[in-house]
């Protein structure tokens, strides 16, 4: 009895998952139309997969309930899985990091490792409602019916809930893009006081601008995003960066922690903290428009720099600053030298 009431719970749970997946593509047509294209679907095919794709996942959310056809879609929710997770490893290995929008604009990220272990999940989830569509394709005999009208209505809700969640994601990074574009002058005066700020670290500690500035040293807030290859190839030359100058170099990105701390392993960045923005409060505060973008923050926590926007003006940035430092110890050895002479 209890591996029935497990089966039908697997099967629900695979609908909701289908269900708001099938939804989000509808809900989001331009997005789904792009996602489909950076998958590296042909341009010719595009309209008909974008509007293909979420019809079959309808149909299949629908199969998994029913038990004459529970075990047909638990194999076809499987294949298209596969063939997911497949598209996946392929362009992660090429170096690219498309949008999924598997759910719509609920989830317009990069993929990554987290992507492919969330399929991998949902693939063991086929793969039981397979299991319980062949041995157990009926809803449990004990089960009365409005007791699983009951469980199909919770389970509806709780997608209801997941997918309300997601959008009001969405709504605070479309706010936060609006707001970076009504900014007026992009980067903050030279010579004004930086603004404070709490974000939290990968590990999930908060970590302020007064807990930068403790070391005494000038910082270099480096604003990134996990999908853009410039801020990425930027990213690997930090290390050496913070080697070679007397800044704490600090990266400053968005979204899940997770994601970035992996990012970061992944392009070596080593001892360099990096922070994690919910949405984009701290680039909305230094008016930081686009990634990747540094803003120079002196000792005393003033603005030193105007942003550097992009890698090539970040890197000039850094070689400034390091020039500046070698001239004025160079200053301070040469008036040392001449003082000793003359005494």
């Amino acid at each position: 009895m209890l591996i029935e009431y497990g089966v039908w719970v697997t099967r629900l749970a695979l609908a909701v998952v289908f269900g708001l997946s099938a939804w989000g593509k509808l809900a989001d047509r331009a997005g789904t139309r792009q996602a489909v294209g950076d998958f590296g679907v042909p341009v010719r095919w595009v309209p008909a997969v974008a509007w293909g794709l979420p019809v079959v996942e309808a149909v299949l959310a629908v199969g998994v309930v029913l038990p004459w056809t529970a075990a047909a879609a638990a194999i076809g929710a499987l294949l298209l899985l596969t063939v997911f997770t497949a598209v996946m490893v392929r362009l992660l290995r090429l170096g690219k990091r498309p949008a999924c929008s598997c759910f719509g604009a609920a989830s317009a990220k990069p993929i990554g490792a987290r992507s492919i272990a969330r399929n991998g999940v949902l693939m063991l989830l086929a793969a039981l409602a397979l299991w319980g569509g062949l041995a157990h394709p009926s809803v449990p005999a004990g089960l009365p019916a409005d007791a699983a009208t009951g469980l199909a209505l919770v389970a509806a809700l709780c997608g209801a809930i997941a997918w309300l969640v997601g959008q009001v994601g969405t709504l605070r990074r479309r706010l936060d893009e609006q707001a970076l574009s009504t900014l007026g002058a992009e980067g903050l005066p030279v010579g004004s006081v930086a603004p404070e700020f709490e974000l939290l670290d990968v590990a999930g500690d908060r970590t302020n601008l007064a807990d930068l500035l403790a070391a005494g040293r000038p910082v270099l807030l480096v604003f990134v995003h996990p999908g853009c290859e410039l801020c990425a190839a930027l990213a690997r030359e930090l290390p050496r960066w913070q080697a070679r100058t007397a800044l704490t170099i600090v990266v400053v990105g968005n979204g899940d922690a997770v994601e970035q701390a992996a990012w970061g392993v992944e392009q070596g960045l080593g001892d360099i903290p990096s922070l994690v923005q919910q949405g984009n409060e701290a680039a909305l505060r230094y008016r930081v428009r686009g990634t990747p973008s540094a803003v120079l923050i002196d000792a005393d926590g003033r603005v030193a720099a105007p942003v550097a926007r992009g890698a090539i003006a970040t890197r000039e940035l850094i070689l400034a600053r390091k020039s500046v430092r070698t001239q004025l110890s160079s200053r301070s050895n040469g008036q040392r030298a001449a003082a000793g002479g003359r005494t």
